[in-house]
């Protein structure tokens, strides 16, 4: 009997009956490619309709202060225009074309790996929840600027690629921040930790030896689908996921500053330097 690896394939002929693993056929990755093709369309219409790059002056051009009308993530918007939307809106903007080029090799190099692996459904759920554990983490600590981009959903799924490495550890053969001006890195460590706990929930698979019942020979031990360890992380990330995502909207729409209550936070996202201020 051929030996299995989920990161290698297998090493020999390997018959259906003695598959100890889901998803032996990888999915058709389309989600993903989808995201890609929306955000370089959104952000060409966005180009067009704002006549950049001619009316882009650095921050403060036009083309910088219209994103707030294709959807940008603003904190008095949020908070005082009620306009949660946001959260979601952000993620299918970009900059520039330098940001859109690193998110869109995030894309192919990060995302579409988990959704061959793990299909659609769930790769969907930890990118779009990671952007909004992203942008609640943004409101809270970054209440004076513009956030667009994916890069908080992009770190969700790497996160989650952390943590289905340490849940799903004993079936693999070998185991094995910026700090720049204007890179909202609070939306970076938003959206890693929530895609990091959204893998333990989503992304856990069965042991090793583990034979579903109609392909299990009568004489064979039963071995449990899943290790103990595995449902403990599960159960833990939820809690935490449901305690984080709802203080984390209380505090925003209660208008919460999380920099009066952390004074060294600010140095997260930029650290100044004497080629750049960082405006506090």
């Amino acid at each position: 009997m051929g030996s299995w690896d989920p990161e290698k394939g297998s090493k020999g002929k390997k018959k259906k009956s003695d598959s100890s693993y889901e998803c032996e056929k990888p999915w058709i990755p389309w989600l993903l490619p989808t995201i890609v093709l929306a955000n370089i369309i959104i952000f060409v219409l966005m180009m067009y309709t704002n006549n950049c790059p001619k009316n882009n002056k650095g921050s403060k051009g036009k083309c910088v202060a219209r994103m707030d009308k294709w959807g940008a993530l603003q904190w008095s918007k949020v908070v005082h225009g009620k306009q949660g939307w946001r959260f979601i809106t952000c993620l299918w903007l970009h900059g520039g074309l330098i940001h859109l080029f690193a998110n869109v090799l995030s894309f192919v190099f990060i995302g579409i790996r988990h959704e061959q692996q793990f299909g659609y459904v769930r790769v969907g759920v930890i990118y779009l929840l990671s952007g909004f554990g992203g942008g609640i983490l943004s409101s809270l600590f970054m209440q004076h600027t513009t956030t667009v981009g994916a890069s908080g959903a992009l770190f969700g799924l790497i996160g989650a690629m952390c943590s289905e490495f340490l849940t799903n550890w004993t079936i693999y053969t070998y185991k094995a921040l910026g700090v720049l001006p204007h890179i909202d890195n609070f939306a970076n460590i938003g959206g890693f930790f929530t895609g990091f706990l959204l893998g333990f929930v989503l992304l856990f698979r069965p042991q090793s030896r583990w034979i579903k019942p109609q392909h299990r020979p009568a004489v064979a031990a039963v071995i449990p689908k899943h290790k103990p360890y595995q449902y403990v992380f599960c159960v833990i990330a939820v809690l935490l996921l449901i305690v984080g995502f709802g203080m984390g909207l209380l505090l925003v729409f209660k208008g919460a500053n999380g920099n009066k209550h952390c004074s060294w936070c600010h140095h997260l996202t930029c650290a100044p330097t004497s080629k750049w201020s960082c405006g506090y």
